[in-house]
């Protein structure tokens, strides 16, 4: 919340800052929307802030960002130079220090049938990045062998910790945490979510042998970092379209270990996602792990084999592909 608060004009600023410590804390989202109310996400639910910090379900005694407060929250994210955000007003978002991502909306501006860029921006989604440190802990039994590593697909609904599951499986291989042999970890990170770099750099630590390549498409970056930095172990977020499909088999073929994630509710569910039934069909993916926010995000619904059979229980349970 520290990182997020400078780039926050001074009259929403305050409001957030005098939020109660314990709300704060827990806060995954600041939506801003130009004349409606300021609303703040937290992992037990939505709420509107009013001045003060009051924070509820009442709407109509929200603060209510004006089109000021917008133009200085544009202002101060771009650093006064919306020229230097040409790329990230095409893309939809920005990140800054801190890997934290703002998404953007407003009227998009198309030319010859693709995104050039986005302007009168009215809408934005602070989306606070939090590292959290072995989560994957769980995993290395069934993730990391003595001489291998599974092929790993992470699998929920959006806002139930894919990102932050996948991002510490990549610091452990990297680092070779608890017995875990060390080797050379490459990240696709499309959306800049995974490592969060800013200028390049990550914000996030991702371990001392991992490579990012920031901002690039999952399809073409997965072939770039194999071929630039012969990583063991490639790591992408949110697959799921057919170049992306294209794109595993490539890195498979290569001899190249995967993980990745993909958005879905259930096994069923991805089994029926063109881009990913011939990859799960064809056992590409070792280790499939359900995850959800039944207790808190990143709950571990459970762990299953190329055939889909449960590995994490003794109980025998399989999905249907």
């Amino acid at each position: 919340m520290d990182a997020i608060l400078p780039v926050l004009p001074p009259s929403i600023r305050d409001v957030i800052a005098a939020l109660p410590e314990e709300v704060r804390q827990r806060v995954e989202e600041i939506r801003i929307r130009e004349n409606r109310p300021l609303e703040v996400v937290t992992a037990e639910g939505t709420g509107f802030v009013a001045t003060g910090g009051r924070w509820g379900t009442r709407p109509e005694r929200a603060y209510v960002p004006d089109r000021e407060d917008c133009t200085k929250l544009l202002n101060l994210i771009s650093q006064h130079s919306l020229y230097a955000l040409e790329e990230e007003l095409r893309r939809g978002y920005v990140t800054v220090d801190g890997g934290h991502r703002i998404g953007l909306a407003g009227k998009v501006v198309v030319e010859n049938g693709k995104v050039k860029h986005l302007r009168d921006v009215t809408g934005f989604n602070i989306r606070l990045a939090r590292q959290v440190k072995g989560t994957g802990k769980a995993l290395i039994p069934y993730v990391f062998g003595p001489d291998h590593v599974e092929n790993v697909l992470i699998v929920s609904p959006p806002q139930c910790g894919k990102t932050t599951l996948l991002r510490d499986l990549a610091r452990i291989a990297s680092v070779g945490e608890r017995g875990v042999k060390p080797r050379k970890v490459g990240i696709v990170d499309e959306r800049s979510e995974i490592a969060g770099c800013l200028r390049g750099v990550p914000q996030h630590d991702v371990g001392p042998r991992t490579d990012v390549l920031d901002a690039c498409p999952k399809s073409e970056g997965m072939m770039m970092m194999i071929r630039s930095m012969s990583p063991e172990i490639l790591v992408v977020d949110e697959i799921g379209r057919k170049e992306d499909s294209d794109a595993v088999y490539e890195a498979v073929f290569a001899g190249v270990n995967l993980f990745v994630t993909a958005h879905g509710r259930s096994l069923d569910e991805i089994c029926r996602r063109p881009g990913l039934t011939g990859l799960i069909r064809e056992g590409v993916f070792t280790r499939v792990v359900l995850l959800s926010r039944r207790l808190r995000p990143g709950t571990i619904e459970g762990i299953y084999d190329s055939s889909l059979k449960r590995v994490d229980r003794e109980r025998s349970v399989r999905a249907r592909c």
